[in-house]
C-alpha cells in the first residue's frame, strides 16, 4: 500500500476517533441504548467533538477519491503521497483547532484542508506539467 492510501485510513481513524474519546472520557453518562440522544452532548466539548466527527464525515470520501483517482490515473505518486500526508496533518490540527474553540484558524484550516484535496483530486489533469 502507498503512504497516500495509509493516510485515507490514517483520515477515518481520526474522525472516528474523534468522537470515540468523547464518549470513552464521559462513559458513564453515555447510553449506548440511546447512542444519538443529544442530552449526552450537551456540554461545548461534547458538541465542538461532535462538529469535528460530523465534519470528518463530510470530508472523508472526497479525500479518499481523490487520492484513488490520483493514483488509479497515475499521477505522481511521491506527490501524491506528500499532499495526503499534509492533508492529514491538516486535519488533525483542524481537530484540534474545533476542540480548542478556535474558529477562526479552524476554518483557515479547513481551506487549506480543501485546498489540497482539489490539488490531488486535479493531479491527473495537469500530471504533464508535474515533476515524475
Amino acid at each position: 500500500m502507498t503512504l497516500a492510501e495509509w493516510c485515507v485510513f490514517g483520515a477515518l481513524l481520526l474522525y472516528l476517533s474523534t468522537i470515540a474519546a468523547v464518549k470513552w472520557i464521559r462513559f458513564r453518562r453515555f447510553d449506548n441504548s440511546r447512542p444519538r440522544d443529544p442530552a449526552f452532548y450537551e456540554d461545548p466539548l461534547s458538541q465542538r467533538a461532535l462538529g469535528a466527527h460530523q465534519n470528518g464525515i463530510e470530508t472523508f470520501p472526497f479525500f479518499a477519491f481523490a487520492v484513488l483517482l490520483a493514483e488509479y490515473r497515475e499521477s505522481p505518486q511521491r506527490l501524491i503521497d506528500e499532499l495526503a500526508a499534509l492533508f492529514l496533518i491538516v486535519r488533525l490540527a483542524y481537530v484540534l483547532t474545533y476542540l480548542g474553540n478556535r474558529p477562526t484558524l479552524r476554518s483557515i484550516l479547513w481551506t487549506v484542508g480543501f485546498a489540497i484535496n482539489l490539488g490531488i483530486f486535479f493531479m491527473p489533469a495537469l500530471k504533464r506539467f508535474l515533476p515524475v
